[in-house]
């Protein structure tokens, strides 16, 4: 069943509210998680981007602690798609138009979009997620153009249309994919310029989601190499992923 979502909604359904306090909400995280801010750059831009730690360690002590099926905190990681595609939006032309970032985790991608001047809805289905990024959003000065929204794009309709809608590494589920097409159909404005652009590792194929895609969408896509951070050696791993550009065929 659809539900339809105010675009001023924050959270509506998450245990905590979201408030434009960054002392508060860093409370709350640290009684979860050993964070820290961390600089990450994207082309002459800096942003500060609240990360766990030690993941690793953290996801250890959950596995100590849980009898149950752990829920792992990969929304926190910062993915290599999510720096490409941080790249690719910073090549976009304009700087303005409305951003949506589905599966946005600690929501990489919108932050530096919103940096750039556009204005940006950071969404995830995951309420830790979503304290991370309105943290990022309020550290970063970024209030006047992002906010945070949770959205499950596999059910929800939302009362806005976007010019942009991102996100990177969201195939990982497979029962997903025909609910995240028909949210990508319905939340794309029809303007000529507007589009979809999806970032994944190469090795990702979602082949059933790009099926059931290319019958709504042209998909152009374009893969990328792309050098981690150096290692304690100087080493840089290397990662290849791809960028998904997607308009849909009818107007």
């Amino acid at each position: 069943m659809d539900i339809t979502l105010s675009e001023e909604a924050l959270l509506e359904t998450s245990k905590i509210h979201l408030e434009n306090d960054l002392d508060k909400l860093l409370n709350i995280v640290s009684e979860t998680y050993e964070v820290a801010f961390e600089t990450v750059a994207v082309g002459d831009q800096r942003l500060q981007i609240l990360q766990i730690v030690d993941l690793e360690k953290h996801i250890d002590r959950l596995a100590e602690e849980s009898r149950e099926k752990l829920e792992l905190p990969f929304w926190s990681k910062i993915w290599p798609a999510s720096i490409l595609l941080s790249h690719y939006l910073s090549s976009v032309n304009q700087n303005q138009g409305n951003v949506l970032e589905l599966g946005c985790g600690i929501g990489l991608a919108g932050l530096f979009a919103a940096s750039r001047g556009f204005n940006v809805v950071l969404s995830d289905i995951n309420a830790d997620a979503l304290i991370f990024a309105k943290i990022n959003i309020l550290k970063n000065n970024l209030s006047d153009r992002a906010n945070v929204l949770h959205v499950d794009f596999t059910q929800d309709r939302l009362s806005r249309k976007f010019d942009y809608i991102i996100g990177s590494e969201i195939f990982y589920i497979e029962s997903s994919y025909p609910g995240l097409v028909k949210f990508l159909l319905f939340h794309l404005k029809s303007d000529t310029s507007s589009e979809v652009v999806l970032a994944a590792d190469y090795r990702r194929q979602a082949i059933k989601f790009f099926q059931a895609a290319q019958k709504e969408f042209h998909i152009d896509q374009k893969n990328i190499g792309y050098k981690g951070q150096p290692d304690q050696a100087g080493a840089r791993e290397k990662f290849l992923c791809a960028i998904y550009r997607m308009k849909p065929k009818k107007k």
